[in-house]
């Protein structure tokens, strides 16, 4: 069994279009060598940052192996491979464990709004299933359920590759249990980018981060100063960061952050339906951040 540990910056990347709807390959390599050069510690393909819902099995595996490929071991591959239906849920996580993923995010289950013991018996089937990392992704804003503190440590305590969950809500009451309670080896990561002051501050692990796409070294610089206690160094930067942590999701995420990347000559500005370009006034806003943080000129 792997006890890796899930820690750090990781990117929340997102998945390359070409304008005939297809991966792009390259735009999706470069990206990768992109996180390389600025010491990403993880990087996380298909998940929502990743249009993960539009994604075939068969694309979430080729994107999977591109990136174990170009990682060529200088970053831990964490994919994304969850839905609302467990058997499918599980059949996507070995699959995406046979294309290289070397640890895998499992959204919460959503719509279907399960009890606790559902959200319980979701992750244990999963976690049965392979032999390598389980993050839980717990957001509540996307899928209308919170799993809550108590069943998340239950996973923690029962389930040995229950490794890591990523906490992707504004309830600090929940993020300061989760903290408090967890086991030994247990990771809590935020997914919430605006949080990560006072989550690294209160002892969180690392984020996993949407604005990583854009700033992964003032993201990592940002967790780090919190982490260690420099609290006015990092109150300087988070100041100069919020904007864009807000900006990005002025429409729904991965809108916004595919956008910039297009500007920073990244990818090209390609989305699935049901997402489509913001409208020209967020792209304005967007634009001139980009500029003030001299991401472009």
């Amino acid at each position: 069994m792997s006890h890796t540990t899930i820690s750090g910056l990781a990117v929340a990347l997102v998945t390359p279009f070409t304008r005939e709807n297809t991966i792009d390959e390259g735009a999706l390599r470069r990206l990768v060598g992109f996180h390389k050069a600025a010491g990403t510690d993880i990087i996380l393909p298909c998940g929502t940052t990743g249009e993960s819902p539009t994604l075939s099995e068969e694309e979430q595996a080729r994107i999977i192996s591109i990136v174990r490929e170009e990682t060529e071991g200088s970053m831990l591959v964490a994919a994304g491979a969850g839905t609302n239906d467990t058997r499918k849920a599980v059949k996507l996580a070995i699959s995406a464990c046979e294309a290289g993923a070397e640890a895998i995010l499992s959204v919460a289950p959503y719509y279907n709004k399960p009890s606790q013991e559902g959200y319980y018996q979701h992750y244990r089937h999963i976690a049965e299933s392979i032999d390598v990392p389980l993050i839980i992704y717990n957001v509540p804003g996307r899928t209308g359920g919170n799993v809550h503190a108590e069943t998340i440590l239950r996973l923690a305590e029962e389930c040995e590759n229950v490794a890591a969950v990523k906490e992707a809500s504004d309830n600090m009451e929940q993020i300061m249990d989760l903290l408090h309670y967890r086991p030994e080896g247990f990771s809590v990561m935020t997914g919430e980018d605006s949080l990560i002051m006072p989550f690294m501050a209160l002892g969180g692990d690392g984020a996993i981060s949407v604005a990583a796409n854009q700033l992964p070294r003032e993201v990592r610089q940002l967790m780090e100063l919190s982490k260690n206690g420099n609290l006015a160094e990092a109150r300087e930067l988070n100041r100069r960061l919020q904007n864009m942590f807000r900006l990005n999701f002025i429409e729904s995420n991965p809108v916004p952050v595919k956008y910039c990347l297009s500007l920073m000559g990244m990818v090209e500005e390609t989305y699935r339906l049901p997402l489509v370009p913001m409208d020209e006034e967020n792209k304005r806003l967007l634009k001139a951040e980009l500029e003030r943080l001299g991401l472009i000129s």
